[in-house]
């Protein structure tokens, strides 16, 4: 009897670790368009991401879209569920994420909403906006077509939520307009006063004018002041070091083929299971 039970009990342990097992991986969150499928062209993903980071800008609100083959077997609302938790779309205490993961072998589609927007998008527009909206697109395997009508839906939606206004603290785009501002303002302020003090004291009304310079954009483009007064004095003191005649190599520029890349991620929102899934 005891060695039956130990067979129940080990069988039972084993198919729940399979279980565990076979569970679909949350893939990474660094973008917010993610196409597992190879469905959507680089092209569309990219017009796409604009929309949604455009939006992000100008509302604060976070939506990310997922396709992926399938969730199988878990269903796609407890999938989404574990989505949520990693990526935790939308910002801290605002909770204004979406979630949007299409299932296209599984013909299935969710919308994971976060708490903050459960008032304007309540568990019976998302099912409209998944059945009524993208499922007829979905139907014909025109998903980015689908995806967009969708997408475009639920900003017309949050747009017309109260939320708190946007920080813009996290823009990858205001910190790169501000990079290259101040690398030109480094140049030419340099020159500047270079030519009407000198070397030694121009290197110092020099440093001064680009610390007040970095404080001027930064407040303008919501970045981090203090922050932004000491990296462009750093910038400032660098160039001057190495590539302004300040030592280094002859004072000349090289130009280098560097790229940057930026990596999106959530902003700490919190959901609690409301949303709607649909098939087509």
């Amino acid at each position: 009897m005891i060695i039956n039970l130990r067979y129940t009990v080990g069988i039972i342990l084993l198919l729940f670790m399979t279980t565990l097992c076979a569970e679909v991986a949350i893939p990474n969150l660094s973008q917010r368009v993610t196409d597992l499928t190879g469905t959507l062209t680089a092209e569309q993903i990219a017009a796409l991401d604009s929309k949604l980071a455009d939006f992000e800008t100008q509302k604060g609100s976070q939506i990310a879209v997922l396709l992926l083959p399938t969730t199988q077997p878990e269903d796609i609302a407890a999938y989404s569920i574990r989505v949520a938790d990693a990526w935790k779309i939308g910002r801290e205490k605002v909770d204004d994420g979406l979630i949007m993961i299409i299932a296209k072998d599984d013909h299935r589609s969710r919308l994971e909403v976060g708490r903050g927007l459960e008032g304007v998008i309540p568990d019976a527009i998302a099912k409209r906006v998944l059945a009524e909206t993208m499922k007829p697109y979905f139907k014909n395997e025109d998903y980015a077509r689908g995806i967009d009508a969708g997408v475009t839906q639920l900003i017309g939606l949050i747009q017309g939520e109260t939320l708190p206004a946007p920080t813009g603290d996290t823009s990858d785009d205001s910190f790169d307009t501000f990079l290259i501002i101040l690398f030109f303002c480094c140049i030419v302020v340099d020159l500047l006063f270079s030519s009407l003090f000198g070397s030694g004291i121009g290197a110092v009304a020099s440093s001064i004018g680009i610390g007040a310079i970095s404080a001027g954009v930064a407040s303008f483009l919501a970045l981090d002041i203090g922050v932004a007064v000491f990296m462009g004095i750093g910038m400032y003191f660098f160039l001057k070091l190495f590539y302004m005649g300040g030592g280094g190599s002859g004072g000349s520029w090289s130009g280098g083929g560097g790229s940057s890349s930026s990596s999106w991620s959530g902003g700490g929102g919190g959901f609690s299971g409301g949303g709607a899934s649909d098939s087509w």
